[in-house]
């Protein structure tokens, strides 16, 4: 009797759990726990390396070069690696500094800045054509006259970006170097944000001349040909240092080696090799400070004036 109520007894209870659940029952074994769910639990997923760029190109442009690069870094180092684009170069100063911004590619007067004011750190240069220092050329419409910025009185012009070496602070520093004054000097200035862009409106009679990275005039002259038979380069500045990888001082010194070494190291395999000649490098170098050391010097003596 009582075998029959003990029966009867765990019939009824299994009745009453299963009415309780709607989904089947799965067993557990304590002694066979998925170790990626300790893994999961235990460690979060990894923190993106998030690598900020301005547009020395247009937006579009400034993607379709990048892009390679990131999937290179995210292949190395096996996490996410993200693209932060920003309209201006102080944006991309500004991530860096607040630490929303773990490596970034800035101009050179944007490492001055930002060297200055909260330490920001070279990592890594690229060469060009074995180069790793470049200029600013003075770009004007073939139809506009003159020979050099001495010559543009009056004249519309298309500074890139208020902090741009190239774009920016060359032509201010050129035309001051002869007592004259930047700020009264040309007649509409205006910002494109992008060399490219100031190329552009070169070409197109917008403005009748401009101030560009040496680098970008080449390579846009490069895939676009014809632009040739409309712009000329009436003058250029001395050459600094080539704009550089940088990083914001407070990131993790492990980390701020692992991306440098990566970097240093991408001519050496098929896949940074491609990367690179997104890019249009030749390889990343280490970085030599006294590169930067006169630009500096510039950046200082024009601060007030940009």
């Amino acid at each position: 009797m009582r075998k029959l109520f003990m029966t009867i007894l765990v019939l009824l209870m299994g009745v009453y759990l299963s009415g309780c659940s709607s989904s089947p029952t799965k067993i557990v074994h304590l002694n066979n726990i998925d170790s990626q769910v300790l893994v999961k639990d235990k460690m979060p997923d990894p923190v993106p390396l998030r690598v900020a760029v301005s547009s020395i190109l247009s937006p579009k442009e400034t993607l379709t070069v990048y892009q390679p690069l990131i999937d290179y870094l995210e292949m190395k180092l096996g996490y996410p690696v993200i693209l932060l684009q920003r309209k201006s170069y102080k944006e991309v100063n500004d991530l860096l500094q607040v630490g929303s911004a773990d490596v970034a590619f800035v101009c050179s007067g944007g490492y001055a800045a930002g060297s200055e004011s909260f330490g920001m750190e070279l990592l890594a240069i690229p060469t060009v054509k074995n180069e790793h220092v470049y200029q600013s050329y003075i770009i004007t419409n073939q139809n506009t006259k003159g020979d050099s910025i001495l010559d543009l009185r009056g004249r519309s012009f298309a500074f890139t970006d208020p902090m741009s070496f190239s774009g920016r602070i060359a032509p201010v520093y050129m035309l001051e170097s002869h007592g004259i004054d930047s700020a009264t000097y040309f007649g509409r200035t205006f910002y494109t944000y992008s060399h490219d862009n100031a190329i552009r409106a070169v070409a197109d009679g917008i403005a009748d001349a401009a101030a560009v990275d040496s680098i970008v005039f080449d390579h846009t002259l490069k895939r676009e040909p014809n632009l040739a038979t409309k712009i000329k380069v009436i003058d250029k500045s001395i050459h600094v240092g080539i704009p550089p990888v940088v990083v914001n001082p407070s990131l993790d010194a492990t980390l701020k080696q692992r991306v440098q070494a990566l970097l240093l190291a991408m001519n050496e395999d098929e896949e940074g090799q491609k990367a690179l000649r997104a890019l249009e490098y030749d390889k990343f170098v280490t970085p030599d400070y006294q590169d930067y050391a006169h630009l500096k010097s510039i950046w200082l003596s024009t601060k007030e004036k940009l």
